[in-house]
């Protein structure tokens, strides 16, 4: 599977049904490996189109430029922890031609970007050698074993060693040598495999992995004589790695509930006959035929009248939705109340499930900056450990005459107990846990760097039509002037402002056309920029300006009708015709959402300062914000809301949230941004976060969980370092020995992985 245009089309999170379809992304439920051509106009390689993400930090790590000529992609199977996947992304970046290698742990898949066509034979040798398997492209995954065919199959070298190690220790008070050489098989036999590995890694640029401290302190221990202590060493290792592999395969839980939302087969109306397909072979136009209780197999829009549908796994909206004849629904959603029949408007691998898994896959390119430094400190920390685990094994001995023996046993000891695992996993794995966790409610975050900013936010500064309000304002009051009459007034008004997509000039186009008015062809249309809008109509200039931005005065009467307008909330807009002649006043009222007052006040309840900001005059500002106890700022143009985020953001940490084209700016201006499900595509391109189901509460929850998944982080590092910290001091003064050290090592990575997937069961005060 290979993808074209990874870093435009993965940070769009169009989730909103009516915008799906819009953008691409690689289907990753079908598992695959492809090479495809990209061209110089491809935006792979601009850093101008990625958003959340500190390009210069993803490109010093890969130690190369992301533009490539070919991108291939395999699904790699045995990773138990993030530091797997780095060292499969050390042993490719040796290949000759590879650009970048990445490994996206939550989905299990490997990116590579090349300038050479046939590298895929030297990959997968790679990923063999580094002791990974691949998924082949023309296989289908093999059927889950089930009973006691999946635990032999899991745990069969644990299960054997254990055994053996049984068999010895019952044999030893008749057999006690017997016992002994049984013990020293045992290790020998469990120990290949994994200094096999520990070779291959080395060879392939990971000469420090816990496969290599492995090695060395079990052959160690043997050469001591302590050969019950050595296979116990190998044992708690391999079930160290097991419960690492339990919690990895539970941590991508959510990922993997989502790649099984689509299924396989699909119902196609094909001349008026009921024909079974694969999911596979639809493509947009295709008519398919959905029953209660089964899932849609692509986006798509629904031809029957109405019908209700389960989006819940999607936007975490619990409650059905209805959709009518014409509106999109996406894929993934289940049918409720009745047999429906859609014509498909996705194509392969770019439905709403494939966007937000390809979104995922993004969003760990993004690490943290406590991520990104726990991961160049555990690349020096472990060479410099072995180094004070060789000068605590020759030190005592060579200046203070001290026991070789003893001493190489400790060092060995401190050579596992150095083993960084449980450090580095504390991090990332808290991280995927807060971004599964962010998805199951419908909020979509753009990796580990704004996951962690959510949690420093100290005001939220927030757009108020679309976002505060519905975003469907309704015309109000149409007050005609000068003599000219309603329909005269809203014709003219109806003719310059069809064609544009804002919502006020849609309003009235749909107010005209609900009361039967022609609306004629206006010529030389034009959008003053936060002003309002012009045209011709038979050679007369017409505009529509809203009164603020007028530069001629209005008799009073019409200025007292505009502030008794505005008082009450409503959007007023002045219509002109000619030089100077007012032929009238259109108001318009966009209802606050339902939750916009909670939102705020939950805000408040966590100590983050909310603000509006708005291109609406005071006087109507001021009506809104009273209604929901919310701070504003009037008469903002695009630019001047930039300029007032970046004055927030000198002195706090801020996030913009909004849902248009005008916010994007200004979410880019502020620490982070925030968009609304419904908003348009370049506010999702722009955000590094996303409100899929539109609760504005949901904010508030988002910071909840940001703030407990940095907890769970400073609990993991402080567990990992404690223990450590603990196990080191009583080695040394030989206390604890070598099975003790690997349970320290083990047990810590165990104990920080299961504390971050507490995460996943993270529920809000705003649940309550």
């Amino acid at each position: 599977m290979c993808t074209k245009h990874n870093a435009c089309r993965s940070s769009k999170i169009a989730v909103n049904p009516s915008q799906v379809g819009s953008c691409s992304s690689p289907k990753i439920v079908s598992i695959q490996m492809a090479g495809v051509p990209q061209t110089e106009s491809d935006c792979c390689g601009s850093n101008t189109c990625s958003s959340g993400g500190d390009p210069s930090d993803e490109e010093s790590e890969s130690g190369a430029s992301i533009e490539a000529t070919y991108t291939h992609s395999w699904k790699v199977n045995g990773m138990d922890c993030p530091s797997c996947a780095r060292k499969i992304e050390t042993a490719v970046s040796k290949i000759e031609g590879i650009v970048e290698a990445k490994v996206l742990f939550a989905t299990e898949k490997l990116v590579v970007k090349t300038n050479h066509q046939n590298v895929a034979q030297h990959v997968e040798n790679a990923i063999q050698d580094a002791g990974f398997s691949f998924s082949s492209p023309t296989k289908p995954e093999a059927a889950k074993k089930q009973g006691l065919a999946k635990l032999i199959d899991g745990n069969g070298q644990i299960l054997s060693i254990a055994i053996a190690m049984l068999v010895a220790a019952l044999i030893k008070p008749t057999l006690p040598q017997v016992s002994e050489w049984l013990f020293v098989l045992t290790c020998l036999a469990g120990l290949y495999p994994i200094a096999k590995k520990a070779v291959s890694l080395a060879k392939s640029g990971t000469p420090f992995a816990i496969e290599t401290l492995m090695s060395v302190a079990a052959l160690g221990a043997l050469y001591l004589g302590e050969t019950v202590e050595a296979a116990m060493v190998l044992l708690l290792f391999l079930i160290g790695e097991r419960l690492e592999a339990f919690a990895a395969s539970r941590a991508r839980s959510g990922v993997q509930s989502l790649m099984e939302l689509v299924p396989e087969n699909a119902t196609q109306i094909i001349d008026g006959q009921r024909v079974e397909v694969s999911a596979s072979e639809l493509q947009p136009g295709d008519v398919i035929e959905v029953s209660p209780g089964a899932r849609l197999p692509a986006d798509g829009q629904l031809l029957g009248e109405v019908a209700s549908f389960d989006e819940s796994a999607l936007t975490g909206e619990s409650l059905p939705v209805e959709r009518f004849e014409g509106q999109s629904v996406m894929a993934g959603a289940v049918v409720v109340d009745r047999v429906v029949r859609f014509a498909i408007t996705s194509k392969q691998g770019e439905n709403a499930i494939d966007r937000i898994l390809h979104l995922i896959e993004e969003a760990e390119s993004r690490k943290a900056p406590l991520e990104r430094f726990l991961d160049k400190f555990s690349r020096w920390y472990t060479p410099l450990m072995m180094v004070v685990a060789l000068l605590v094994i020759i030190t005592p001995p060579l200046l203070f005459a001290q026991p070789w023996e003893t001493w190489v046993y400790r060092g060995l000891a401190l050579l596992l107990i150095a083993c960084p695992c449980a450090l580095v996993i504390s991090t990332p794995a808290a991280i995927t846990s807060g971004l599964a966790a962010a998805a199951r409610r419908g909020a979509l975050i753009k990796g580990g760097a704004a996951l962690e900013q959510l949690g420093k936010i100290e005001t939220v500064a927030f757009d108020k039509t679309g976002t505060l309000t519905k975003g469907q304002p309704e015309v109000t009051d149409i007050l005609p002037l000068n003599g000219w009459s309603e329909q005269q007034l809203l014709g003219k008004v109806a003719a310059i402002e069809v064609g544009s997509s804002h919502p006020l000039a849609k309003s009235v186009v749909r107010k005209a056309d609900s009361l039967g008015i022609d609306i004629v062809e206006a010529e030389s249309k034009q959008a003053l920029v936060g002003s309002g809008v012009q045209g011709y109509i038979e050679g007369i200039l017409y505009q529509v300006i809203a009164p603020s931005k007028l530069t001629m005065t209005l008799d009073p009467n019409t200025d007292n009708l505009i502030g008794q307008l505005e008082a009450q909330g409503k959007t007023v807009v002045v219509a002109t015709a000619g030089e100077n002649q007012v032929i009238g006043l259109i108001a318009w009222q966009d209802m606050l959402r339902d939750d916009s007052a909670q939102a705020v006040k939950a805000l408040k309840a966590l100590g983050i300062n909310a603000v509006m900001l708005t291109g609406d005059n005071p006087r109507s500002a001021s009506a809104i914000s009273s209604m929901i106890d919310i701070d504003y700022k009037a008469s903002l143009l695009p630019q001047d809301k930039v300029t007032y985020v970046e004055q927030l953001s000198a002195n706090a940490n801020v996030a913009m949230v909004g849902d248009g084209i005008n916010d994007a700016p200004a979410m880019k201006a502020a620490s982070i941004g925030i968009a609304m499900g419904g908003g348009t595509d370049v506010a999702l391109e722009t955000a590094d976060a996303a409100i899929t189901h539109n609760r504005l509460l949901e904010l508030a929850a988002m910071i909840e969980l940001s703030r407990a998944t940095l907890n769970n982080i400073r609990q993991n590092v402080a567990l990992a370092l404690g223990l450590k910290g603990v196990f080191l001091v009583t080695s040394l003064l030989g206390i604890t020995g070598l099975w003790v050290a690997v349970l320290a090592d083990s047990g810590a990575t165990a104990i920080v992985t299961l504390n971050a997937l507490r995460l996943l069961k993270f529920k809000s005060s705003q649940d309550a």
